[in-house]
């Protein structure tokens, strides 16, 4: 666990399963069910490097064509710049 938050350098944490999305070279990779410890104070999330690393080569599997997933979604994108107000 962690000792202290990088952030707001409180040190109480919980353990949580969230959300975690890999971006690389304009392409995602969500992955659900995730374990982090998160911060009680300003929720920054801490990921074991073993999990970040297995994420990624999950992605790569991916992006190889060596395998399939299991959901694709779409995604809408605008420029912030571009929004009427």
């Amino acid at each position: 666990m962690k000792d202290k938050c990088q952030f707001c350098g409180q040190s109480e944490f919980t353990q949580k399963s969230v959300q975690y999305i890999y971006r690389r070279d304009g392409h995602f990779f969500v992955v659900n069910n995730v374990p982090c410890e998160e911060c009680n104070s300003c929720g920054e999330r801490y990921y074991a490097a073993k999990n970040l690393k297995r994420i990624e080569a999950e992605f790569e599997a991916l992006e190889r064509g060596e395998k399939t997933a299991r959901q694709e979604v779409t995604v809408p994108v605008e420029e912030f710049a571009e929004f009427a107000l």
